[in-house]
Formats: C-alpha cells, sequence, structure tokens
C-alpha cells in the first residue's frame, strides 16, 4: 500500500524529457521555476552533443560536471605524458602534478602489465553425490563451449583475444552443492563485459542442454539449477606493475629534514599502511584518487576498478596497503601492484566527446598502455599525500587548495579571494581560520564604506 502523501508516478520512463523534468521540479522542488532555470543551465549549448549526454542513461534531465584537469611532466617508460584527470576532490590533481615533476628527473615512472586476463561464471547447484562424475561428464562437453559460443568469440579472437580457457570449479566446501563454470578471457583493447556476459549466457544454455541428454551422469542426477551467469570485476590476473626509484641521496625533501630521514620516516608511513588496516583504508582511498580521476576521464568504470583495488588489498586475507616501499643498496624504491582492467574501444570511449579528447591527449593509447598511465597516476597520488603527511602535514597543502571552495560558499568577491588567498600564503588553512579572515575583510570594508 503506498501512502497518500506519497508523490509516486507510473510510466515516468515513458514521458518525453520536458515532462519528467515538469513532474519533478512541481513535486519536489522549492522553487519550481529556479529549479528549472538551474537544470538548463547545464544542458550542452550543442543540441547533438546534448542528446548523445541524453541517452547514455534513462530518465535524463540535465547534466552534472565534474572538474576536467590535467597533470603534465609524466615519465612513464621514457615516455612524457600530459594526463586528464576530472575529480570535483581539492589537491588531487595538483598532488598528482607535483608528484610528476618531482620523479621527472629522478627516471620517472617504470611499468609492466603482468597479464590482462579477465574472469566470468556460471554460477549453479548440481546434487549429484559423486562430484567425480560431474568432472568426467565436463571434460567429454569441454570443446563444445568453444564451438558453440565461435559466431559471438569470431571478432574477438580475430583480434587476438577470446576464451583463453574454461574449468569447472567445487565450491561445494563454502556453500552446499554449489559449482561453478569459471571462463578466462581476453578482451584485447575494450573492457568487455557485454562480450564476457554474452558468452557466460551461451554457456550456461550448453550446460543445461548437454546435462539433459547425457548418459555419463546417472539418471537422478541429470539435474541442475543455473543461478546466474556473469562477469567478475575481481580481476587478480590483470595486473599492473608501477614503481618509482633512486639513490636515497637524491631524496632531498626541503632544509627542514634531511633525505636519510624523510625516506625513513616515508617507509614507515607505507610499512604502517602495510599492517593497520584503519590506516590501510585511508591509504588507499588516496591511491584511487588519482586512479579514478584518470579512470573517469577515459569513460572507464571507476566502480568496477574500485571494487577490484580493495578486494586485492584483501587478498592475503587482510586489507592492507596497495603500495610498497624499500631501501636496497642505497636505493629507494616505491611501488603499487594493482589490478585495473580497462578499455580504450566500445562504451563511451568513442562517444563522449571529452572522453574522445582524452584519449587523444594520451597519444590513443591502447588498453595495456592506458592500464600503465593509470596505475602511474595512482602511485603519484599516494607519494604525494605521504611525503605531505611525513613533513608538513596534510592540511597545508589540502586546506589551500580547498581555501577558494571556502570562499565560494561565502560568495566571497574576486577581490576579497585575491586577498584572503595571499593572507594564507604562509600560514595554514582551516575552514575556521578562513571564515574569521572573511568577516574581518568584509567588516572593515563595509567600515571603510561608512566612513566615505
Amino acid at each position: 500500500m503506498i501512502p497518500n502523501n506519497m508523490k509516486s508516478i507510473k510510466g515516468f520512463s515513458k514521458l518525453t524529457k520536458e515532462a519528467k523534468i515538469e513532474w519533478l521540479i512541481s513535486n519536489y522542488a522549492d522553487d519550481p521555476e529556479k529549479a528549472l532555470a538551474l537544470i538548463k543551465s547545464y544542458w550542452n549549448t550543442d543540441s547533438g552533443v546534448q542528446k548523445l549526454h541524453d541517452e547514455f542513461i534513462e530518465n535524463t534531465i540535465t547534466n552534472f560536471y565534474l572538474p576536467y584537469g590535467v597533470a603534465p611532466n609524466f615519465l612513464i617508460n621514457g615516455k612524457v605524458y600530459c594526463i586528464p584527470m576530472a575529480t570535483e576532490e581539492s589537491s588531487v590533481v595538483a598532488a598528482c602534478a607535483k608528484a610528476a615533476n618531482y620523479w621527472l628527473t629522478r627516471g620517472g615512472f617504470k611499468t609492466t602489465v603482468t597479464d590482462m586476463s579477465k574472469r566470468g561464471h556460471v554460477h549453479f547447484l548440481w546434487e549429484g553425490k559423486n562430484s567425480a562424475d560431474l568432472f568426467a561428464f565436463f571434460e567429454n562437453i569441454k570443446q563444445k563451449f568453444f564451438d558453440g559460443t565461435a559466431s559471438i568469440t569470431k571478432n574477438m579472437r580475430a583480434r587476438g583475444g577470446g576464451i583463453k580457457d574454461i574449468i569447472l570449479v567445487d565450491k561445494t566446501a563454502v556453500k552446499e552443492n554449489y559449482y561453478q563454470l569459471r571462463a578466462t578471457f581476453d578482451t584485447c583493447d575494450s573492457m568487455g563485459a557485454n562480450f564476457i556476459n554474452s558468452v557466460l549466457e551461451e554457456f550456461a544454455a550448453i550446460l543445461e542442454q548437454e546435462i539433459s541428454i547425457t548418459t555419463l551422469l546417472p539418471k537422478d542426477e541429470m539435474q541442475l539449477e543455473i543461478i546466474m551467469r556473469i562477469l567478475s570485476n575481481y580481476t587478480p590476473d590483470c595486473i599492473v606493475h608501477c614503481e618509482v626509484s633512486c639513490p636515497v641521496e637524491e631524496m632531498n625533501e626541503d632544509s627542514t629534514i634531511s633525505a636519510e630521514d624523510f625516506v625513513k620516516k616515508f617507509i614507515t608511513a607505507v610499512n604502517i599502511a602495510e599492517v593497520e588496516p584503519y590506516r590501510a583504508v585511508t591509504h588507499n582511498k588516496g591511491i584511487m584518487n588519482g586512479i579514478d580521476s584518470v579512470v573517469v576521464a577515459t569513460g572507464n568504470d571507476f566502480r568496477a576498478v574500485e571494487a577490484s583495488a580493495h578486494a586485492y588489498a584483501s587478498h592475503k586475507g587482510t586489507y592492507s596497503s596497495l603500495t610498497h616501499a624499500e631501501i636496497k643498496d642505497g636505493i629507494f624504491r616505491f611501488y603499487i601492484d594493482v589490478p585495473l582492467a580497462l578499455g580504450t574501444v566500445g562504451g563511451i570511449t568513442n562517444l563522449h566527446p571529452l572522453v574522445k579528447f582524452s584519449h587523444e591527449i594520451l597519444g590513443n593509447p591502447n588498453a595495456k598502455e592506458l592500464m600503465m598511465i593509470v596505475a602511474a597516476a595512482g602511485l603519484a597520488q599516494n607519494f604525494s599525500a605521504i611525503r605531505s603527511l611525513v613533513t608538513t602535514g596534510i592540511q597545508k597543502g589540502h586546506m589551500k587548495m580547498h581555501l577558494l571552495n571556502i570562499l565560494n560558499q561565502l560568495e566571497a568577491t574576486e577581490n576579497e579571494k585575491k586577498q584572503i588567498v595571499e593572507s594564507f600564503k604562509n600560514k595554514t588553512v582551516s575552514y575556521n581560520a578562513a571564515v574569521d579572515a572573511f568577516t574581518k575583510l568584509r567588516g572593515e570594508a563595509n567600515i571603510k564604506n561608512n566612513k566615505s
């Protein structure tokens, strides 16, 4: 029973865009006229581009903008990149750019991709008594999974990808009667979600068909129940390794701390994130600040990347740091191993104008190259964060970037913003301090106006 005061509607998705907006603002906006103006102000002036955005998702009423910036001077495997980043969080782009500049003269970022395999599963229940019978049945029909999906995989195979392997997995130790068909895929330069799911759908149909006619199983064991067929966003075989290194003596920070002391504190900070989950979560969140910003800017699925990275951070049984640091033979080394399943074709990569531009300024990389670029952004972000934490503290740099946000909330004029930013040039920013500075400046200005 829907409460009488519930503002519900049937058939909303079938309404025109204008009708959806009218219903929304008339029922939920405090000031419908103001809300309509706000919604329209974010529409793209190019009607073709706006129509493209409208068709990305259902029930579109407007666009939601994120700041789009770039971090130049990333030396990755001997090539300099200018990396696009889409994020709303203060200091992320600045931190990446600062780390890129730091390592530009110290050898840059060195990256490798260990594998690009992705997985998908057909999850099913089978109540047979002898699992060996099921495994024998699977081996007998295994080739039929490849043959039965040949039309789906044809184009992917032509590009050098396709199904790498299919295995039957007994999961009855964790759930009664639970088994999986686990398939491994190479999707080349595409993320491949739709491709993988289409193949898995066909796998399920083949499995049901073959078990219904087999003579390899007893009559009372020729039944199974398909629960679901879906790719996994956990990609522990799709790992990127990225590192920076240089002699310890070149890690000169500033006059307040020696290179040796800086490196010692830096490594200790990373060690803490390796053993303390409360710190590791925030530590890894900082890494994802850099990674997600590039993933969004290049039209990839940041939610899938996030989920996989955090799962991988727990793959040894305890949630831990994705980055590690050490000194060996006088060389400081800082590195990350992170799963990144990315694509440079498909999805919105060839549709969204800014996504296409992102790929253009990166030199139109293939998926492997993009994985290396994204990993470098994550390592750079983490380097800058730890560098700040063990020296000046995180707030000094972060709050300076956040200062303009505070002043914009206070509706400061351009002249007021200029004066207040200058006044904090050599001071640590806090919200209260910024408000006090604004109040004092606005008050003094009023006094001067009254006197005049």
